[in-house]
């Protein structure tokens, strides 16, 4: 068996604001796995600032991995627990080696007979007209289920804006989230999420920033509103840690960010004890090209996941890489009509 990897830069269509800044370009890397004619492809995606792997020797722990493929997918895991990106790459390279189709790493109805995946439509931050225009657009597009981030512009306008939501759309007809990326300070926290409270939403990602267990734990213990864990999750790597994690904090709900938790082994470990507390999850892709947001979306089907999920993400890039996923009406499906992008995919792998 022979490996590579390959860098690509993808470009946002347009400047997308969260709380810890404004992107304009998302690194990634593919790994390319061939053993005779058999061919796999996985993407490694980081997030610069808050990937617990976005370290100066990320591309030498890239090259160290295909210069060292004979160890086996297990054993190259095992090394890898520092680097949760590579982790998920190497285990999308590995299926899409072994698969009969290397794009259909868990085939079902998803990617057989175009079932889809109900996913919630993103609001990026902005100023408050940008953020209305987004939301109408989206409503227009058939969303049943919105996720607005806040805490860049003035709460107070974040607050207007979800006014003005509820105010046209009951619960019923539009499922609110809001994802606060840590905003919020413990002191301030629980005073905003009683005045979101009122807008009866789903749930609330990550009020405060990560790392404050105990002030998260009393939050989630008094909440008005629904808290799932996000950021809290990045870097905790031992299951033991992890259990600890949840039976101290509780919260409502859990979010899994396969690249940024270790790929389809991590969220597994996370899914199993998560169930045992009886707290809910979903999962969200976080920002890659659909090489990586093809195998979320195979993986989240395969485990049977009712509840919206965040795989809307693939839509952002001028120079995404075409492939047969599709969203429509407020679902992503895997249309069999549309092709992969050989070419670039070629390009990309020589």
């Amino acid at each position: 068996m022979k490996a590579n990897y390959k860098k690509y830069t993808l470009n946002f269509k347009v400047p997308s604001g969260t709380s810890r800044g404004i992107m304009t370009q998302k690194e990634t890397w593919y790994i390319i796995l061939r053993n005779g004619k058999a061919f796999g492809i996985g993407e490694c995606g980081i997030l610069r600032g808050l990937s617990v792997d976005d370290l100066p020797d990320y591309e030498q722990k890239l090259e160290w991995v295909c210069d060292n493929i004979y160890l086996g997918e297990d054993d190259l895991l095992n090394h890898l627990r520092a680097y949760p990106s590579i982790q998920f790459g190497l285990e999308q390279a590995f299926l899409s080696l072994h698969a009969q189709n290397p794009f259909e790493l868990f085939p079902s109805g998803f990617t057989q007979k175009e079932s889809a995946i109900p996913i919630n439509g993103l609001i990026w931050m902005g100023d408050e007209a940008y953020m209305l225009k987004q939301l109408e657009q989206k409503i227009k597009d058939g969303f049943g289920c919105i996720k607005m981030k806040i805490g860049a512009i003035d709460f107070e306008k974040e607050v207007s804006i979800l006014k003005s939501i509820r105010e046209n759309f009951s619960p019923e007809e539009i499922e609110l989230r809001v994802d606060a990326n840590g905003a919020f300070s413990p002191q301030e926290a629980m005073g905003k999420l009683e005045r979101l409270s009122a807008f009866k939403m789903h749930s609330i990602e990550q009020p405060i920033k990560a790392g404050k267990w105990d002030e998260m734990a009393q939050l989630c213990k008094n909440t008005p509103l629904p808290i799932a864990l996000d950021e809290e999750l990045i870097g905790v790597f031992d299951v033991t840690e992890k259990a600890k994690l949840l039976q101290t904090i509780q919260p409502q709900y859990i979010i899994l960010k396969p690249s940024l938790v270790g790929g389809i082994k991590g969220s597994q470990e996370w899914i199993g004890l998560a169930e045992k507390q009886n707290i809910g999850w979903w999962i969200t892709s976080a920002l890659e090209s659909n090489i990586g947001l093809n195998a979320i979306a195979q993986y989240t089907y395969y485990l049977n996941a009712t509840m919206p999920q965040g795989l809307g993400t693939g839509g952002l890039f001028t120079n995404n890489i075409e492939s047969p996923l599709e969203v429509a009406e407020g679902k992503l499906f895997y249309r069999q009509s549309n092709a992969w992008d050989m070419d670039l995919i070629q390009e990309i792998c020589t």
